[in-house]
């Protein structure tokens, strides 16, 4: 027979406070080596608005939950695209098919903007923001929240409109190089 406890049953000495502190400090390095290992979906988070238009790669981006449908995008805030996704308000995960790698390059470096969005071809939904017309999925959001985290804010965004494609692969960054994810056919 399996016990579930709740954190409010178990009473936590002075000591074991302090043991916790002692084994949070994970240096920077190690941190990232680590993450390497956690294999994500690659996306291009776009907006476009009063302050322009602007993208980049991420592949810090989560569900929250379906009710309301939410996600969330994390984002720098020393990069040069945090004061444009700061005004606009507005957003759009483009999740990447498998023959997307180059376009991740360039939106993940220091290409002009404009030059990162010649590269593909690009349609709008509910938001404005642009949508990749060949992405694996994409989801036109609002931002309704922000949280600052260390170097980072967490984007909550809410899902207004949504475009799929059921026959491209996926695209996934695992061990700090580009991996397709194959569909699996159907019996």
């Amino acid at each position: 027979m399996q016990t579930t406890l709740n954190a409010v049953d178990l009473p936590v000495a002075p000591a074991a406070t302090n043991a916790v502190k002692e084994i949070a400090a994970v240096e920077k390095k190690e941190y990232r080596d680590a993450m390497a290992h956690l294999g994500s979906a690659v996306n291009i988070i776009t907006t476009d608005g009063p302050a322009g238009r602007a993208g980049f790669t991420a592949s810090a981006v989560c569900s929250v939950t379906d009710s309301p449908p939410t996600l969330l995008v994390c984002l720098n805030r020393s990069a040069s695209v945090y004061p444009v996704f700061k005004q606009n308000q507005v957003l759009c995960v483009n999740t990447l098919a498998d023959c997307h790698e180059s376009l991740s390059n360039l939106f993940g470096g220091k290409t002009p903007m404009e030059q990162r969005f010649a590269a593909a071809e690009w349609a709008r939904l509910a938001t404005g923001s642009p949508v990749l017309t060949d992405a694996l999925v994409s989801f036109d959001c609002k931002v309704t929240q922000v949280t600052s985290v260390g170097t980072h804010d967490i984007l909550i965004c809410e899902a207004v409109a949504l475009r799929r494609n059921d026959e491209r692969h996926g695209l996934v960054y695992f061990d700090r190089r580009y991996h397709p994810l194959m569909r699996q056919s159907a019996c």
